[in-house]
């Protein structure tokens, strides 16, 4: 088969809840511009911050999608149930805006990371997602048929549904990513780590000048809660700690002692050299997150956001099979957390990214091969 041409163009539009969706996309932006496109982002707010500084070279337009302001408590699931019609419209609008920016635009390749109204009917386009079997409370398990018929439905309207895990052994995701039944069109592209940018630092196994790396994200004002919680812990003990906020919008730093500096933000290859001189991560239990640190084979303490099913399950399945500690965000106590994490020791997943490359160029061929037609 012939390698797609250098002209291709390709529209992604990752989710904008926390950067995670964003810090995932970086693997795909590489992968399309190997393959000779010319790539444009499409997103909002903190992924929007963090698109521009991680790739200046890329041009990235403002495209706002629905916002999720967390509750204090942890009936977040509760309130994106009741926020349902709101979220469906939101999909609809999303769609429109889609479908106009296409047409201004005019991709051959249309890439979106969780974001459900980003498919269109004349261009392939590519559905991201590890959430195959999405997991309510348990006060709502009676939804969960209609929630997953509606992600099935919506996954459904994209050309290919592209899963960032291994198949094998239930991969990274457990049960997240391996459903009982995957959609027709999904595909299994192995993990997606921003990281992976930087080769030769994952092998570099300098001495520890750090004993904790902690690299916050995620939604208001949980991601403030975790920052004031752990802060104060870190003050009451003697290590060594870099806090990252995960503020993309603010470039700061400072000292609030010897042993304990904060970052507002750091870009990819800075925290990398950070992380690998580290002992340990603590963040939330996010997909994105749990990719980069297992490309980065380092041990983790996961701190799960309150209420968020996903990231409650991932952080249960992990330290369920021994690979990583995690403790409940309103019962989180760094040291009892520090000694017990010494009995998980992580694990090392890498990602040659040969499948992702591949379905680029045969869904590239394809959308050249029908305008020849045409």
């Amino acid at each position: 088969m012939e390698e797609a041409q250098s002209s291709g163009k390709a529209l992604i539009c990752p989710l904008n809840w926390g950067i995670g969706h964003a810090t995932r996309c970086i693997p795909v932006i590489r992968a399309l511009q190997e393959a000779g496109c010319q790539v444009i982002a499409a997103t909002s707010g903190r992924s929007f911050q963090f698109l521009k500084k991680e790739c200046p070279e890329i041009t990235i337009i403002e495209f706002r999608g629905i916002s999720v302001q967390y509750p204090r408590n942890d009936r977040i699931a509760l309130k994106l149930i009741r926020s349902a019609p709101l979220f469906l419209a939101a999909i609809w609008w999303e769609h429109q805006v889609l479908k106009k920016l296409a047409r201004e635009l005019k991709p051959d390749l249309i890439i979106s990371d969780n974001r459900y109204g980003c498919w269109h009917a004349k261009i392939p386009s590519v559905f991201i997602t590890h959430q195959l079997a999405i997991q309510p409370p348990v006060f709502l398990k009676w939804l969960s048929k209609p929630l997953n018929a509606i992600n099935y439905w919506f996954i459904g309207k994209y050309s290919e549904c592209w899963i960032p895990d291994f198949e094998p052994h239930k991969g990274l995701a457990g049960a997240l990513s391996h459903p009982v039944h995957l959609p027709a069109n999904a595909i299994y592209i192995g993990i997606l780590s921003r990281f992976s940018d930087y080769p030769d630092l994952l092998n570099d196994d300098k001495e520890l000048i750090l004993d904790v790396v902690v690299m916050l994200s995620g939604p208001e004002p949980q991601r403030t809660i975790l920052e004031k919680k752990i802060s104060e812990d870190i003050k009451k003990i003697n290590i060594r700690v870099v806090l990252v906020q995960g503020k993309t919008e603010v470039n700061d730093s400072r000292d609030l002692n010897d042993r304990f500096h904060v970052f507002s933000h750091l870009g990819s290859e800075k925290l990398v050299k950070l992380i690998r001189h580290s002992e340990l991560v603590i963040c939330r239990s996010g997909y994105s997150s749990i990719m980069d640190i297992v490309t980065l084979g380092k041990r983790a303490i996961f701190i799960p956001t309150p209420g968020q099913t996903e990231q409650e399950y991932l952080s249960r399945y992990l330290m369920d099979k021994k690979i990583f500690f995690s403790m409940d965000q309103n019962k989180f106590d760094l040291v009892y957390a520090l000694e017990m994490s010494k009995n998980f020791p992580g694990m090392v997943i890498r990602n040659d990214y040969t499948q992702l490359k591949g379905r680029i160029r045969e869904l590239l061929n394809l959308r050249f091969s029908s305008r020849q037609v045409n």
